[in-house]
């Protein structure tokens, strides 16, 4: 089991593209999935596969990888607050321009 870890995650700035605010899984209650239960998004997934206790991997994930449907609602990691579920949602529901690529710094904290 992927023990926990923290997160910060943001959409990824594209340049001269629309841009979106930070949601952050910084919290005392860290994120916490098994590694093939398919709770997470399939690039974070990917992404922590083979870390290391201490480890830091700052994951890209590109729409495909991410959010079903664009609902974070059902596959983690979440928002951990208000205003960090409105900033994923507008860019995940925004049918525009907007450059659904998400980008997540994580460190593994332990693993069970």
């Amino acid at each position: 089991m992927w023990g926990g870890g923290g997160y910060y995650g943001r959409p990824f700035e594209a340049r001269n593209k629309p841009k979106g605010s930070s949601f952050t899984g910084d919290n005392k209650d860290f994120y916490r999935f098994e590694l093939g239960s398919a709770r997470v998004i399939p690039g974070f997934e990917e992404a922590v596969e083979g870390m290391k206790v201490g480890g830091i991997r700052r994951i890209i994930v590109p729409v495909e990888l991410g959010y079903p449907n664009g609902d974070f609602k059902k596959l983690g990691p979440k928002p951990s607050t208000f205003a960090g579920e409105r900033a994923l949602d507008f860019v995940l529901s925004n049918r525009g321009m907007i450059d659904k690529t998400l980008l997540f710094d994580v460190e593994l904290l332990r693993i069970q």
